[in-house]
């Protein structure tokens, strides 16, 4: 995993928007799924939580409070509780992530709006997450934007190597055809934008406001100097950039 890069502060455009004309070479948009094309407050992952703990309990023989204990140390050993999952205890990934992302997804609401943004924006649009494809259909249907998305690569595309490692961001690259240098990509966790910037691609961090967002939460104000870009309005920040590049 890569290390940090020196922490800079970059100046804060108004909500949802980012520099005039810094996209105008783009032909490939990258976007994170949850709490980015969505806004946090939806808070689906709530949902995923509590069923990721279930599924853990049920799975390992493990009271409710030991399931969420185990839960909480695979995430931070290795990116995602499945990974650990997969790794110590033979978990197949296809019923876990079939199950944690049965929820209810009718706190999103439908986007006229970014869909017009994103059919207006030239090039490819790519969902990367770190979820499943078929949350990321569900959540994009709901939106009303799955027509404009070219390809969805999930954690299983990935090898259930989660962000911000370095081999899926690659992977991505190769599978795509993508040249990272004509290439944005727009994500709500900061560190995951690391590998993204290392690449050559562009970066916009979507700020929601929490500070674990962030890779020091102790100091939300030190932004890494691999996030070329700060948001906080997604819609707003399309509806920007594709009246600047939209054909």
């Amino acid at each position: 995993m890569m290390t940090n890069a020196p922490a800079a502060t970059p100046a804060t455009p108004p909500a949802g928007r980012s520099a005039p004309g810094a996209f105008g070479h783009v032909d490939t948009w990258i976007f994170d799924l949850d709490n980015t094309l969505y806004p946090a407050a939806c808070n689906l992952f709530a949902q995923v939580d509590v069923r990721i703990g279930a599924y853990i309990a049920q799975a390992l023989g493990l009271d409710a409070a030991a399931a969420k204990r185990l839960q909480k140390d695979y995430f931070r050993q290795y990116g995602t509780s499945l990974r650990g999952l997969m790794l110590n205890h033979g978990v197949r990934p296809e019923p876990f992530l079939d199950y944690v992302h049965d929820i209810d997804v009718s706190a999103i609401l439908p986007q006229p709006g970014m869909a017009d943004s994103l059919a207006a924006l030239p090039g490819r649009k790519i969902i990367y997450t770190n979820g499943s494809k078929g949350h990321a259909e569900n959540v994009m249907r709901r939106l009303g934007v799955a027509d404009h998305f070219h390809a969805v690569f999930d954690i299983v595309a990935a090898d259930f190597t989660p962000k911000p490692e370095a081999a899926p961001y690659t992977t991505l690259i190769q599978r795509h055809a993508i040249d990272p240098t004509r290439a944005v990509m727009v994500e709500d966790i900061a560190r995951n934008l690391e590998p993204a910037a290392a690449l050559g691609m562009a970066t916009v961090f979507v700020d929601t406001g929490s500070p674990f967002s962030l890779p020091n939460p102790e100091a939300p104000s030190q932004i890494p100097a691999y996030v070329q870009h700060r948001i906080t309005d997604v819609p707003a920040w399309l509806a920007q950039v594709a009246a600047e590049v939209g054909g």
